[in-house]
């Protein structure tokens, strides 16, 4: 029989079983509990907390983020973190929201039913679930899939389908010269029909129900894939909010689903869609917004007078976020308004 451990996590009261051998992490995330959390591979520190008792012991992590000091001061990523005993925990970061609306990862059989090229570097992926998947707008799951050659591939992609679509999930995935998933799709190594396993759903960066101000969604690249299923999300549920949606590229051949996009905000007057191109060719008659995302979207909320008002979603690449980072808090944004989804490209397991 499995030994099994009791957790319980301070402030909060909550408590969960952890099993001999299973990563405390993925214990809370089996029963229902959605803790802090980004890279689930011990290199991001979303997930560090403080061991106030117990024993438990940490496998394969970054020191870059748990250092030697805050693990000699008590300190554990949970991710990483297989218990001996009973653990009680402090949470150094949680949202009582988050974890009032905790969805228990499971995993899923399904195949892949279609791709496309939406662009020259980005592709839309199909895949239909044996059974329904309940998310939240904004929210990713794990998929691995085997290769015509044999090998398995998992990757970690957010759904760009809204959660009133349970079991044919929506994917925009960006191809990278060395990325293994689209470079096999578009090879042939991943074919239409392909069978996939599909575990989630994880992610902080989803749709907050019921607030004030307006929706202010920022993407690039596949970022567009969480920023989509948000915006449709948000038109279901009936909220009166202005929604600005900056969307930043590098010229026209990059954008994609305009003809989606402009039969939504002609439906839905108070959605503003705002293409920001870096690199577009003066002769090519473009007379929208030029620059980088986060500079348009600075001097835009400027001329808005919008100062910390609303909540801001943004999804794209690491550049792109640490840059828009200081644009919103010197505009008065708090963090707690503030979703953010990195995606990198990898040469691990993972990758948005």
């Amino acid at each position: 029989m499995t030994d099994t451990y009791n957790v319980r996590l301070e402030p909060v009261g909550v408590e969960f079983e952890v099993e001999d051998g299973e990563y405390i992490l993925d214990a809370a995330f089996r029963q229902g509990i959605a803790l802090p959390h980004g890279c689930k591979e011990g290199q991001c520190s979303a997930c560090k907390c403080v061991q106030l008792d117990g024993e438990s012991e940490m496998e394969n992590y970054s020191t870059f983020a748990l250092n030697d000091m805050e693990k000699d001061g008590g300190h554990i990523l949970m991710c990483r973190s297989l218990a001996f005993s009973d653990l009680e925990i402090e949470l150094l970061n949680y949202d009582e929201e988050v974890l009032s609306k905790s969805i228990p990862v499971k995993q899923y059989s399904g195949k892949i039913v279609d791709f496309q090229k939406l662009t020259h570097d980005i592709r839309g992926v199909q895949i239909e679930l044996d059974a329904p998947l309940k998310f939240w707008a904004g929210q990713y799951v794990d998929i691995t899939v085997k290769t015509e050659a044999g090998e398995e591939i998992t990757r970690s992609f957010s759904m760009a389908n809204p959660p009133s679509e349970t079991q044919k999930l929506g994917f925009i995935i960006k191809k990278y010269p060395d990325g293994r998933f689209s470079n096999e799709l578009d090879d042939g190594g991943i074919k239409a029909g392909a069978d996939v396993r599909v575990e989630g759903p994880y992610g902080m960066c989803f749709r907050r129900e019921d607030r004030q101000g307006p929706v202010i969604l920022v993407g690039a690249g596949s970022g567009m894939s969480p920023v989509w299923s948000i915006l449709n999300d948000h038109i279901a549920s009936g909220e009166d909010r202005p929604v600005y949606f900056y969307y930043g590229a590098r010229s026209q051949s990059d954008l994609f689903k305009l003809d989606e996009i402009a039969a939504l905000t002609a439906a839905h007057p108070t959605v503003e869609f705002i293409p920001v191109l870096s690199h577009e060719d003066e002769a090519n008659g473009w007379e929208g917004a030029r620059g980088f995302v986060h500079e348009y979207v600075d001097s835009h909320l400027k001329e808005l007078g919008i100062d910390g008002a609303g909540d801001v979603y943004a999804c794209g690449p690491p550049p792109m976020i640490d840059a828009l980072t200081p644009v919103l808090f010197m505009h008065d944004f708090d963090t707690d308004r503030i979703f953010y989804d990195k995606f990198t490209p990898t040469s691990g397991s993972s990758t948005h």
